[in-house]
């Protein structure tokens, strides 16, 4: 008899409980805290239970959903357009520093402020470009164009154990919403191939653009503005006019995420931040305070103070990039 009340048990419990939502994660204190918050916030009767309508997700995308070192993949992209537009007219190197910086492969500069100078390339380097243009131009890049060490495009250096916490958060009626300071038009290209997130569901930073109607067309056309850096205090401000609703799990890897994990987690809210720490140099790399790219400080003392989770790469993945699924 108790042999049949637990086969039938089996079958009505949710397909999610049958099966191991993380394969990628090690077993690990950090897999395991993340497993029982998201089952807390999901189970009716639990008292932590969030209602399906609350269940938002945000992530950060350089250094949390793929890789950005050497450098963030974006600016990559937009040196390659700055030094291109250079070349053809060198008087462009005369208006703008950035692109100067661009043209001479000064990253030092350009890097100085966050995601700044790279906005800056990119409002100069496409202005007049309708959005469409841009995206394609994006799409022909990320196809032709390979990481300087791994030898892989682009939008294969994702994380495995993202895309499956990803995953598993939508099988539990989580939304899942990018909010990151690379360019908004940029990641849209490829958000919904790679990570499942359509495209009004990413939050980033943008340069203005305008409206240009004809008897045959009617698009946006890039200016050589900036109109909204999404780094840092910006994060929480653009997740109230984007989403307009507190992040119940708040994920990023980098002090240009402290902000936003603080709107997610302050006044006892139920909520979780998830910090991202780069530790494993021989799969990935390891960096943090000090870093130019994805610096990692302020996060980290504050996620040690309040009890964040913190997610240590070499310790917690068992698996990094999704190729290495191909070699067991």
């Amino acid at each position: 008899m108790r042999s049949i009340v637990v086969a039938i048990a089996l079958v009505l419990l949710p397909s999610w409980s049958l099966a191991d939502p993380l394969p990628s994660w090690n077993d690990t204190e950090t897999k395991a805290a993340i497993l029982d918050f998201v089952q807390a916030t999901t189970m009716p009767g639990s008292d932590r239970y969030v209602d399906p309508a609350a269940r938002i997700a945000t992530f950060d995308n350089d250094g949390n959903l793929w890789a950005e070192q050497p450098v963030y993949f974006q600016l990559i992209y937009a040196l390659d357009k700055a030094k291109a537009m250079v070349a053809a007219d060198p008087s462009l190197a005369e208006k703008s520093a950035g692109m100067k910086a661009a043209a001479d492969g000064d990253m030092q500069t350009l890097l100085a402020d966050g995601h700044k100078g790279l906005l800056e390339v990119m409002a100069v380097s496409h202005s007049g470009m309708t959005t469409d243009e841009f995206k394609d131009e994006v799409e022909t890049w990320l196809e032709t164009t390979k990481h300087p060490e791994t030898g892989r495009r682009y939008d294969e250096m994702v994380y495995q154990p993202m895309l499956e916490l990803l995953t598993y958060l939508r099988d539990r009626d989580y939304k899942t919403y990018i909010v990151s300071g690379g360019g908004i038009d940029f990641i849209r290209v490829f958000s919904e191939r790679a990570y499942g997130i359509p495209p009004e569901q990413v939050v980033g930073s943008s340069i203005k653009a305008t409206f240009e109607v004809s008897d045959d067309t009617a698009e946006t056309v890039k200016s050589p503005e900036l109109f909204f850096i999404d780094d840092k205090e910006g994060k929480p401000v653009a997740i109230n006019q984007h989403i307009g609703r507190r992040p119940v799990i708040a994920s990023g890897n980098s002090d240009g995420d402290l902000q936003m994990m603080q709107y997610a987690t302050r006044g006892d809210r139920n909520a979780l931040a998830i910090l991202l720490h780069h530790t494993d140099a021989d799969r990935e790399w390891a960096y943090d305070k000090g870093s130019k790219v994805g610096g990692l400080d302020k996060a980290l003392v504050e996620a040690k103070q309040r009890g964040w989770l913190v997610i240590d790469m070499k310790a917690d993945w068992r698996t990094v990039f999704p190729w290495e699924l191909e070699k067991r």
